[in-house]
């Protein structure tokens, strides 16, 4: 069975305005369902992580904020 590991990098910070960790780019929500979520919970989780992950390098590339 592979577990699919935490995003989690240590850097726990909410940034209020995104609405995510600084450090993983998970919601509050996401971070409080990941200890009881599923395989498959936690792949949609990683896959939204991955959306925020790409939407942050476009706004960087771009120089807007």
């Amino acid at each position: 069975m592979t577990v699919v590991a935490s995003p989690c990098i240590g850097v726990c910070r909410l940034d209020e305005r995104a609405g995510w960790c600084v450090g993983c780019l998970r919601t509050r929500e996401e971070i409080a369902r990941w200890r009881d979520a599923d395989e498959a919970e936690r792949r949609r989780i990683l896959a939204a992580v991955a959306r925020r992950r790409a939407e942050c390098a476009e706004t960087d590339r771009n120089g807007s904020s």
